[in-house]
C-alpha cells in the first residue's frame, strides 16, 4: 500500500479547467493561447466565449505552451502540500507541453518527485485518464505504478470529431486552402480521428446525418472487434462532446444511448480549445474510452 500523497496534475486541453476536482487532489494548469499577438491563459485571461468570438471574427487564434518557469511554479506549489506528483499533460504527438514537462522532470528539483505519462491523449480521453489515476492512487497504487497503467492503456480510446467547414484547419495549416476550397464547394462535413497514433482524416460525408452513421458503425466496430470483454466487464464509457453550443453534443445522446446501451455516457462535455482552434464552432464529437473501476 503506497503511503505518499500524490497529487494528479494536468492541463486545460484536457477540458478541466482550474479549481476542479482540487479536493480530490487534482489539479490544472492553464494553457496559453496567442490571439492577434496577444499571450492569453485558458479560463485565466481567456474564456470560452470570448475565445470563440475571436476566432470567429477571423483572429489569429493559435495554440502555444507554457514556459517552463511556469510549470515550474506549478509543480513547486503543489509539492508544498503533496510528496509526488503524477502529471497528465496534453498528447506528446499533437503538441510539445510532454516534451516541455519532461525536461523540467529531469531537473534535480523534481526528479524522483514528478512523474510523466505519456498516454497521447486529448481532451476528454485525457479528463478520463486523469480519473483513472485518482482511481488508481485512492487504491493505494504508487506513482510510478499509476504511469505505467496509464501508458499501457494509451490506444484504449478514440475521438471522433464531426466538423462543419475546413477553414479553421486552413487557418492551422493542417490543409491547403485548394483542399479547403474544394471541401467548401462540395459542402463536405469532415470527420477527424484523434487516437493514440495522432490525428487522422477519417471520412469525408456530405450531412451530418451521414456523419453521424459513419461514426457510429466505426464504434460498433471497434466495440465489437477490440473491446467486447471490456464492454462485458463494464470498463468502456462514451463521452459527448460539443464545440460552442451544448446542444450539439446533447442533441445526439438519444441515439447514441440507443446505439450503444451497454456502454454509458460518462460525459457532455465542451471540446477543448486546443483542438476547437482546428475545428470551429460548430461541431461535435464522439469519444469512448476503457476505463479503470
Amino acid at each position: 500500500m503506497n503511503m505518499k500523497k500524490i497529487a494528479i496534475t494536468t492541463d486545460t486541453n484536457s477540458g478541466m479547467m482550474p479549481g476542479d476536482n482540487a479536493d480530490q487532489g487534482v489539479f490544472v494548469l492553464p494553457m496559453p493561447f496567442v490571439i492577434d499577438g496577444e499571450c492569453l491563459l485558458e479560463s485565466v485571461t481567456l474564456s470560452r466565449e470570448d475565445f470563440y468570438s475571436k476566432l470567429v471574427d477571423g483572429s489569429k487564434v493559435t495554440t502555444a505552451q507554457p514556459s517552463v518557469g511556469e510549470v515550474a511554479e506549478f509543480w513547486t506549489n503543489i509539492l508544498k502540500d503533496y510528496d509526488e506528483i503524477v502529471h497528465i499533460p496534453t498528447s506528446s504527438i499533437l503538441s510539445n507541453a510532454y516534451s516541455t514537462a519532461k525536461a523540467l522532470a529531469e531537473d534535480p528539483e523534481y526528479a524522483g518527485k514528478v512523474h510523466l505519462v505519456n498516454n497521447r491523449r486529448i481532451s476528454t480521453a485525457l479528463k478520463s485518464s486523469v480519473f483513472d489515476a485518482v482511481t488508481l492512487r485512492d487504491q493505494g497504487k504508487s506513482a510510478t505504478d499509476i504511469v505505467e497503467t496509464l501508458e499501457k492503456m494509451y490506444a484504449d480510446y478514440s475521438i471522433y470529431v464531426s466538423i462543419e467547414t475546413m477553414e479553421y484547419l486552413k487557418r492551422g495549416g493542417r490543409v491547403s486552402p485548394t483542399v479547403a476550397a474544394i471541401g467548401s464547394i462540395l459542402k463536405l462535413r469532415p470527420i477527424l480521428q484523434l487516437k493514440g497514433e495522432g490525428l487522422e482524416k477519417f471520412g469525408m460525408p456530405r450531412t451530418v446525418v451521414k456523419a453521424k452513421e459513419l461514426i457510429k458503425a466505426a464504434i460498433a466496430k471497434d466495440f465489437q472487434e477490440k473491446y467486447k470483454d471490456a464492454i462485458e466487464k463494464g470498463e468502456m464509457r462514451i463521452c459527448l462532446v460539443y464545440g460552442e453550443n451544448p446542444a450539439d453534443g446533447e442533441n445526439i445522446r438519444p441515439e447514441i444511448e440507443k446505439a450503444f446501451p451497454n456502454v454509458p455516457i460518462m460525459w457532455c462535455d465542451p471540446m477543448s480549445l486546443s483542438v476547437a482552434c482546428h475545428t470551429g464552432p460548430n461541431t461535435f464529437a464522439i469519444t469512448y474510452m476503457r476505463v479503470i473501476r
